[in-house]
This record gives C-alpha cells, structure tokens and sequence, in this order.
C-alpha cells in the first residue's frame, strides 16, 4: 500500500515537539497508525526527522509516527494548519 502525500504539520506545533525532546520529558501521545486506528502512549521523544520529505517522530520506545497522523500530544491538539 502506497502511503498518502505527506502533509507537514503547523510550525509552531513542530517547535514544540522539538522543545519536548530537548527537554526530554515523556509525553502522552495520541495518533493513528497506517490502518487508521487510533493508539494512546507515554514515551519520551527521542528525536524528529525527515524521511523521503516526510516528518518522523522516534520515541524513546522505538516506535515511529509520521507527524501527520498525531492527534494531540500532552492533550493538546496538532493544529491543521502552519
């Protein structure tokens, strides 16, 4: 299954995530997997990157989340647009 187009998140929103990591504190982070089901987790973000012009979030558990499919992290919502 080919992946939709990557849409980039607000900017400032992205700020904030680096800030988290910098911090290293552990977020509670709501997004939707490849499927569309949404997940609920605790993890620390242990870095956020670019992959084929999409943006990535690895936590400290492994996981990895495109940016694009967070819901909210710390029950703050991604806004839908920059």
């Amino acid at each position: 299954m080919t992946e939709p187009v990557y849409t980039p998140i607000n900017c400032d929103y992205y700020d904030r995530l680096e800030a988290w990591a910098t911090m290293h504190t552990v977020c509670l982070l709501r997004f939707y997997d490849e499927e569309g089901v949404e997940h609920e987790l605790s993890a620390s973000i242990k870095d956020l990157y670019v992959l084929n012009k999409a943006e990535y979030l690895l936590a400290d558990n492994g996981l990895v989340i495109r940016l694009d499919r967070l819901i909210a992290v710390n029950n703050i919502p991604v806004p839908k647009s920059c």
